[in-house]
């Protein structure tokens, strides 16, 4: 029967075969005495970091997202410590850990709830069995104001879901489009 997978499977395959690097096994909750958003291990699950690198969407070019033809002008890139997301604006991110997932395991992500209640909303397709790289994170501003993020501290969650048995033909297998991504990977055909 498929299951979510507990903080144990988590420590061990992230030590043991490099699920995910770098690796937190506790949740962390303060850096240099000063309190951040939690990243690491949880029960069910492992809070990832944001990195310091994004593209913030613009209008400046008055551009139409295409999806099988985004123009880079769609966007600024910006690298900082922190990123102020617009009103009602959307940034493309990425994790600081690069995840390997075994082939038996999906992992899903949800947002976390400080960054939730903040009017932030967070959409990443699965990874796939057999998937490896840095995760790219969509990230909505659903609120009239500005929102502030945090670089290198939590701001998601995957959880890991194993089939009763493993896949036929994995990501890897395939040759999924978006395998071994490093940095924040735009769409791809």
């Amino acid at each position: 029967m498929p299951s979510i997978k507990a903080d144990k499977w988590i420590i061990d395959e992230s030590i043991n075969n490099g699920m995910i690097y770098p690796f937190e096994s506790k949740q962390v909750r303060e850096v240099d005495g000063k309190k951040v958003i939690s990243y690491g291990v949880s029960s069910y699950g492992y809070d990832a970091r944001l990195s310091n690198e994004f593209k913030i969407f613009t209008n400046v070019n008055s551009s139409v997202i295409d999806p099988k033809n985004l123009a880079i002008s769609s966007f600024v890139d910006y690298t900082g410590d922190t990123v102020v997301i617009p009103p009602n604006s959307f940034i493309l991110a990425r994790t600081v850990e690069y995840f390997r997932i075994p082939k038996n395991v999906t992992a899903i992500c949800m947002g976390k709830s400080t960054y939730a209640r903040s009017g932030i909303a967070v959409h990443v397709t699965p990874l796939e069995a057999g998937w490896h790289g840095h995760v790219t994170l969509e990230f909505s501003n659903a609120t009239p104001l500005p929102v502030k993020m945090y670089a290198w501290e939590g701001c998601v969650q995957f959880l890991f879901l194993e089939g009763d048995e493993d896949c036929m033909t994995s990501y890897a297998d395939r040759g999924g489009k978006y395998q071994g991504q490093t940095g924040i990977t735009l769409p791809r055909l």
